[in-house]
């Protein structure tokens, strides 16, 4: 094996360490930031099953995306493989769950009268899973791609995380009446509270950015297309989710429930 050949292979095996951690730390992040509002109040957490279908699914999947990074790192790329199909059935069944999610945060927000907010946050929830169910698509379309592949599936899963952190912003920031509550219990709040949240778990995307230049000389496109277009969603929601044309697009969304 030559010097330079010798020098690739420790970089992959390096690289894939790196995923690991940062797949933990997509985990802690997930966990963490529920525990106050939800996995620590299991018992007296009020809630259509709907919303607890919610939280365990997309908790799942941190913890199935850590165990597929474990795979890859210990050499175990067939079962990788093969448990990729579970990982396919298990976004599908996010996707679906995460836009019932939203119809029954809207339905909420209107028995309290509180309709037209409830319809502009839900373009927080719908267009993260949207977004999370494209890069999954991207992914799996990719999965003969390995350096495409993990970035994808990195991107996917801290898309999802601003969720979990803005729960400690809640549990910091919201009235002493509301502390500890869950938002799906005090009713939706203004969408540019969401933007924080985002902006914080953001900062994986920087630390894969970094990586990636350190260790292999350049940022790979998966991160200078994907981290800005996530961005830019964070941000367009805020006057996307006032205008008519995204009312209409909720209405249609909360009319699904009949």
């Amino acid at each position: 094996m030559t010097a330079t050949t010798q020098n690739s292979a420790g970089v992959l095996e390096r690289e894939r360490h790196f995923y690991v951690w940062m797949a933990a730390a997509c985990v802690a992040v997930a966990l963490l930031g529920f525990a106050p509002t939800f996995w620590l109040r299991i018992g007296s957490f009020k809630a259509p099953p709907i919303i607890y279908i919610h939280g365990l699914l997309f908790s799942l999947w941190t913890l199935f995306f850590f165990s597929q990074t474990w795979l890859v790192a210990h050499g175990n790329v067939m079962r990788h493989r093969a448990m990729g199909l579970a990982g396919i059935s298990l976004a599908s069944a996010m996707f679906v769950v995460g836009i019932l999610a939203a119809i029954r945060s809207m339905a909420k927000a209107e028995a309290m009268g509180a309709g037209l907010m409830g319809r502009e946050f839900s373009i927080v929830s719908l267009t993260a899973i949207f977004f999370f169910g494209g890069l999954v698509a991207l992914a799996v379309a990719y999965v003969e791609r390995p350096d495409m592949h993990k970035r994808l599936m990195l991107l996917a899963t801290v898309s999802i995380l601003q969720a979990a952190a803005a729960r400690w912003f809640f549990v910091l920031f919201a009235p002493p009446e509301a502390r500890g509550l869950s938002p799906s219990e005090t009713g939706p709040a203004p969408v540019a509270i969401s933007i924080a949240p985002g902006l914080l778990v953001d900062l994986l995307i920087v630390a894969a950015m970094i990586y990636d230049w350190r260790a292999r000389g350049h940022v790979h496109r998966v991160w200078l297309i994907g981290a800005p277009a996530l961005v830019f969603l964070q941000f367009i929601r805020v006057p996307l989710s006032t205008t008519p044309a995204w009312h209409a697009i909720a209405a249609w969304f909360a009319g699904l429930a009949g």
